[in-house]
């Protein structure tokens, strides 16, 4: 029953349908097999469907191999294991039979054929024991003898494999680290091991055999992050020296220094580096580099950093951390005047992960294409040549890693009148399937995908066409696949929806004020042309119900995830720039509000603060906080002047505002460390409390910046120049809303005094905060994404990386405070995907604080992103998540999220039907996430006090 050593014998009947055909084994001949005995044979998927067979038959009899079910799961369950297997080995590999066996164990048990599974385990421990019997008669009298192994180097010569270098490397790895031990890396790495293997691989072996134990234990990932890192130091070093060059982390106390400045010349050669860093002070920019800090990295964040941001030649990574964060930081201190000094300011801030620039900054700083900015935002204009203008500037864009957003309201809809060939226009869609192919195309030199999303308003006639874009039916030619959308939503479309009013379309060259108006100027001249339709004057409309639209919307965002909710009146009230234009879209993530024009397509630069790092014993250390972002604001300064421009309307907006992004990651991980569940009133109050003083300290150090170089150049007439800073701009928003906005204006901080400040001494930026989604550099830190909740306590995470196994740390060290960390813990979790709530020896206190994603009320989500935005001059990426949405539940959540002040949503993530029957399960019986009523009140006790449909 086992994949075996030997040929498959005694078939059982029916079982031709498993032979392996001539092409899958040249698919599969190039990977090998490492069998008990340290030989080597090719890898033969045919076993495992052998055993797999056999072990359905051990279950379900003799005709199982008939069954057309059970020879469809063989298929599908052996291709699952070969995939899981080989997926990141395209050039081939090796792996141990025993590697195998699991897999095949796991794939049973993740398809739900338990008893099958249990059989093959039982199979396989029967023979284990017969093996280990076999083993200690044979060696009862035989003298030990310990083998050799030998390696192959690059240079095709075979050697012995060091294995003293292996131990001292092994031993550097799991220094320091609770709950790993060596000895346990090392039996695996043996069973990992070869005669004849290629040196190369030798670190990879080392590295598979800790990762997979970084379930038993979270600091596993470190010691896998540390073995990854001789790989890399081997890499690097052998290029950069020009010979196999091989270090261990003692080493690189001195090797660094040394090859800081070989790499930064070599890579100046290659035209991969701008060669004005070389014109640093060198010897004191190495003097400052802290080679343990790679020490620091969990798997995850390293092998991120190595897939996609290290600079390499080839598929050769010459770059290493501390070299990439010290390039990083040269570049963003080009344009300082004590550069050096700054240099390493900001390396130290970058290298701690104290704050993380964004994704296109850690590409393309001090580079020679130094494109640093993350987010561009355009509106597209009614003409043939300006909306093809607007699609070439956004391949332009894109290519040097930017996400866009796209405001497509202007065009004219479906059936319009074309003056210039008395014809019909097709509408926005056949342009946004162009603009959708563009993103494709221009992935981002390899990097990342391109990415877009596309803004329409709510009023434009071909909007339920533009909520269909998603879907996977219908006439392909009129659906955006890969293209993100977002609804762009008035207020008066809201309280049209909650007094169950009607609400009428047009067609955006009959209606021109509408897309620049908001507010009660937008409401007025809205009426407006409703008159002049009903009037005749206007020929294009079409009148709806607005809870029908509404309610197609919410359907849409269900079945597809798009579009997006988004309200542009808050956007726009709100914004500190409403002098000097209009806020017609968010960008790609939801969290950039600024102005667009046909002269200026707006930029934004970003950057996160990593909360959990800030956070002491005592709560907030709001010293080390005002520290970090004050460099923090200047590093994010710094790139508006440095930055590389592929279109001139981005430069000429971005210098005249030079607006940023500040955000915060960790959010989560700084509530563990506070001993607070994400639900609660508690953790509201945290999330209002942090981002005071984030958004107390930004604005303090953009002044501060304004003293020393001046107001951008727009600042005369901004809401800043008239001392009103965003928590005094839910006043201007109340005015416009009345009833309809329910949101905290409570402080803590001296605003006064800022204020006064910023009076006087102006704003070096137009806008300071925004909160991204920080996918990546939050993997890179090794802490919780943005202000999302824990999406499981242990789970697989893909990304372009591969697969990684991420398990909740803190929750690992509770349950060893609590003497419950086991084996059984931990299969515990993994049947229930990651959550506690149905394991009965974890305490109720933990149940709270470890709550999934879907486990909380959602409306918890809200809240806490309702005391964030009113301290936010721009908006923040919320992901919401539903357990079993339902249009009611929906329809509450989107309305309270708006009543709440929001400015925009991000993803509806709700749970695939496979776990559902778990997740329900284990949250009906749990009530300690519910919102309570004074905290967080349904929408509809707003909007429909008669509505009964959350009580």
């Amino acid at each position: 029953m086992e994949y075996t050593d030997q040929q498959p014998q005694n078939m059982p009947p029916h079982s031709e349908h498993i032979d392996k055909t001539t092409s899958e084994t040249q698919t599969t001949s190039r990977y090998r097999v490492i069998r008990r005995n340290g030989q080597t044979t090719n890898f033969d998927l045919s076993k495992i469907k052998v055993a797999v067979t056999k072990a359905f038959l051990s279950v379900e009899g003799g005709q199982a191999a008939a069954s057309s079910r059970i020879r469809e799961t063989v298929e599908r369950l052996s291709e699952e294991v070969f995939e899981s297997l080989f997926r990141r080995m395209d050039d081939g590999g090796t792996v141990h039979i025993e590697d195998i066996q699991d897999q095949v164990e796991l794939a049973m048990m993740r398809a739900g054929e338990h008893k099958a599974a249990r059989n093959y385990v039982l199979y396989r421990e029967k023979q284990a024991e017969k093996r280990a019997k076999a083993t200690a008669k044979t060696d009862k009298n035989k003298p030990a003898v310990e083998d050799v192994l030998h390696v192959i180097s690059d240079s095709g010569e075979k050697q012995p494999l060091d294995m003293s270098r292996l131990e001292t490397v092994i031993s550097e790895a799991t220094r320091g680290l609770k709950g790993v031990q060596k000895e346990q890396v090392l039996k695996g790495l043996r069973r990992n091991l070869f005669d004849g293997m290629a040196a190369k691989d030798v670190n990879a072996a080392l590295v598979m055999t800790a990762r997979g134990l970084i379930e038993k234990d979270p600091n596993y990932s470190y010691v896998s992050a540390r073995l990854l890192m001789d790989g890399i130091r081997r890499e690097a070093l052998s290029f950069i020296y020009g010979e196999t060059y091989e270090a261990t982390q003692k080493d690189m106390q001195e090797d660094y220094p040394v090859y800081f400045k070989k790499y930064l010349q070599r890579g100046i050669d290659l035209n991969l580096i701008d060669p004005e860093l070389g014109r640093y002070d060198l010897d004191k920019l190495v003097s400052a580099l802290k080679p343990e800090r790679d020490k620091r990295f969990t798997y995850l964040g390293l092998q991120t950093l190595y897939d996609r941001y290290f600079i390499h030649v080839g598929k050769t990574r010459i770059e290493l951390p501390q070299a990439f964060f010290m390039r990083v930081a040269m570049g963003l201190a080009i344009n300082e005047v004590d550069r050096e000094e700054r240099a390493i300011e900001f390396y130290d801030l970058l290298s701690s992960f104290d704050f993380m620039s964004s994704t296109p900054t850690l590409f393309n700083s001090g580079t020679l294409r130094p494109q640093l900015s993350s987010c561009y935002l355009t509106t597209v204009p009614d003409d043939l040549d300006g909306i093809f203008s607007a699609i070439k500037d956004d391949a332009l864009l894109s290519k040097y890693a930017g996400g866009l957003g796209n405001d497509w309201t202007r065009v004219r809809a479906l059936g319009a009148h074309i003056k210039g060939t008395n014809g019909e226009s097709q509408g926005v869609v056949p342009f946004l399937k162009v603009a959708n192919d563009t993103a494709v195309a221009v992935n981002q030199g390899g990097k990342r995908k391109g990415a877009m999303c596309a803004y329409l308003e709510s009023w434009h006639m071909d909007i339920e066409e533009f909520l269909e874009l998603r879907k996977n039916t219908g006439d392909d030619r009129r659906r955006t696949h890969d293209m993100n959308t977002a609804n762009w939503v008035p207020d008066l479309f809201m309280e049209r929806v909650a007094l169950d009013e009607s609400w009428t379309l047009f067609s955006p060259e009959e209606v021109p004020e509408l897309h620049d108006l908001y507010g009660q100027a937008f409401k007025e001249r809205y009426q407006y042309y409703e008159q002049q339709a009903e009037q005749g004057h206007i020929n294009n409309f079409k009148v709806v119900r607005a809870v029908d639209l509404w309610r197609k919307m919410l359907g849409m965002l269900f079945e597809t995830g798009h579009p997006w909710i988004t309200f542009k009146d808050p956007c726009n009230i709100r914004s500190p720039q409403q002098h000097a234009g209009v806020v017609h879209s968010s960008n790609l993530c939801t969290e950039i509000t600024l102005n667009t024009s046909d002269e200026e397509i707006a930029v934004c630069n970003l950057g996160s603060v990593n909360l959990p790092q800030h956070i002491s014993a005592d709560g907030i250390d709001y010293s080390k906080l005002e520290k970090t972002i004050t460099t923090a604001m200047r590093m994010l300064d710094n790139v508006i002047d440095y930055n590389f421009y592929s279109v001139p309307q981005a430069r000429r907006s971005n210098l005249r505002h030079r607006p940023v992004g500040l955000g915060l990651m960790g959010f989560q991980d700084a509530l563990f460390k506070m001993d607070l569940a994400y639900a609660s009133e508690a953790a509201i109050e945290f999330a209002d409390e942090s981002m005071e003083a984030v958004s107390y300290y930004a604005i303090q150090a953009s002044s501060d910046l304004a003293e020393e170089r001046g107001s951008y150049a727009s600042y005369d007439g901004s809401l800043w120049s008239q001392g009103i800073l965003p928590i005094d701009s839910i006043a201007l928003l109340k005015q416009q809303r009345g009833k309809f906005l329910v949101q905290d204006e409570s402080m803590r901080m001296d605003w006064n005094g800022l204020r006064e400040k910023v009076k006087h001494q102006g704003m070096r930026n137009s806008n300071t905060m925004a909160i991204a989604p920080t996918a990546t550099i939050s993997n890179i830190c090794g802490v919780s994404q943005s202000v999302e909740p824990v999406f499981q306590n242990l789970f697989v995470k893909s990304n372009l990386s591969g697969e990684f196994t991420v398990i909740n740390a803190q929750l690992v060290d509770d349950l060893k405070a609590l003497d419950l960390w086991d084996d059984v813990m931990l299969n515990d979790l993994k049947y229930f995907e990651g959550s506690v709530r149905q394991i009965d020896r974890i305490p109720d206190n933990l149940k709270s604080k470890y709550a999934t994603a879907f486990e909380l009320d959602p409306r918890w989500l809200v809240e806490a992103a309702s005391r964030r935005q009113k301290w936010i001059d721009q908006g923040q990426s919320l992901n919401l998540y539903m357990l079993d949405p339902s249009g009611k539940k929906m329809d509450d959540l989107y309305k309270l999220a708006w009543v709440r002040g929001l400015k925009t949503t991000y993803y509806l993530r709700s749970m695939g039907a496979t776990h559902m029957e778990k997740s329900v399960e284990s949250s009906s019986n749990q009530t300690t996430n519910t919102v309570p009523g004074s905290q967080a009140p349904s929408a509809c006790s707003i909007l429909e006090p008669d509505c009964d449909a959350c009580q």
